[in-house]
């Protein structure tokens, strides 16, 4: 009896070494049934979310839905002024940017000078970009043009690009009440990300020129501007009622908003206030003073911003009186109306 025992035991012993072998190298589970070890790094801090005091970027450019956008603003008119001013809005363009600019109509226009944005193309690595007039004068054709970007010093500092000189595109317009389209260079697509960069003046047409002017009027090929000018009517001349003009305006600027998806921003600078706008080549000399260098990613915002300053200024009546007079914050409202922007806004100083 005890020697059965004995066998017993012994043969439990060797079936328990054996299951014991089974499981594996120095004893350990298969790797598949190993639960992973939990982080030694500490859990990461919810992302700061900006407010309508601080109008940091959310990293696409858009401000969240319950706060005004911001407005960020300079005193400094030089090549300083204008990369802080960029630099405070923490965007971080991607691919191909380019910086839409007016040339300037010669011989003597207020156009921003080449000394002025290059240290932003520069930073940018940016290519400036215009197109064709649609009234005339030295920059309606493509050679012509060219010469004028030469002899206004742009071509010295970075590629230039006529965007309608191969024709145009459309862009639909979504949610317009004149248009439908809206017609832009054809290079327009060969771009990633877009730098609405314009002086701030004001226009005989459309009352003052800015963020929503250059956005459109100024990216729309020769033909796109006769199709703004008329309301949606036709590809040449520029005669229609002024305030349909006004409101496909904003509308061409949303289009063209929407189809960069987020991939643009916007930077007014408010010098050489004239009446008049850089497609005279005489303006009418300032009668006020210089103001500073706006930026947002809202162009709405941005406009309503510029046009809030002139009228705050002591000396900004005579142009004033040039906007109200073509009806010009017409743009700014529809603007806001079809859902380009906001026109209501958090002005932050920089220099502060």
């Amino acid at each position: 009896m005890k020697t059965k025992i004995k066998l017993i035991v012994l043969i439990t012993a060797i079936v328990s070494l054996l299951a014991f072998a089974g499981c594996g190298q120095n004893g350990q589970a298969p790797a598949e049934d190993i639960a992973p070890p939990e982080s030694t790094e500490p859990a990461p801090s919810p992302a700061p979310q900006p407010d309508e005091t601080d109008g940091a970027d959310t990293g696409e450019g858009t401000p969240p839905a319950d706060a005004a956008p911001t407005v960020y603003m300079t005193a400094d008119i030089n090549p300083e002024g204008l990369v802080a001013v960029y630099e405070a809005l923490g965007a971080s363009p991607q691919g191909s940017v380019a910086v839409k600019i007016s040339t300037g109509e010669p011989p003597d226009s207020n156009y921003l000078r080449p000394e002025l944005i290059k240290d932003l193309v520069h930073l940018l690595d940016g290519t400036i970009v215009e197109s064709n007039t649609a009234y005339g004068g030295s920059r309606a054709s493509n050679a012509k043009h060219l010469q004028v970007a030469k002899d206004h010093g742009f071509t010295s500092i970075a590629e230039f690009d006529l965007l309608d000189a191969d024709g145009s595109v459309s862009l639909t317009v979504t949610g317009g009440e004149v248009l439908t389209e809206n017609f832009v260079g054809a290079n327009f697509v060969n771009y990633d990300y877009y730098v609405i960069l314009s002086h701030f003046k004001g226009h005989g047409m459309a009352g003052y020129g800015g963020a929503i002017k250059n956005a459109s009027i100024g990216i729309a090929s020769s033909e796109g501007k006769s199709w703004i000018h008329t309301g949606g009517k036709k590809k040449s001349g520029l005669s229609g009622d002024q305030d349909t003009f006004l409101m496909a305006m904003a509308e061409a600027a949303k289009s063209v908003a929407d189809y960069m998806g987020g991939n643009i921003l916007y930077i007014n600078v408010m010098n050489r206030l004239s009446v008049d706008c850089d497609c005279k080549g005489n303006p009418a000399e300032p009668d006020m003073h210089d103001i500073g260098i706006l930026a947002s990613f809202d162009p709405v915002a941005l406009d309503k911003a510029c046009v809030d300053l002139v009228e705050a200024a002591p000396d900004g009546a005579t142009l004033m009186e040039r906007i109200n007079s073509r009806n010009g914050t017409l743009a700014i409202d529809h603007a806001a109306k079809i859902g380009l922007g906001s026109i209501d806004y958090v002005l932050v100083r920089i220099d502060d």
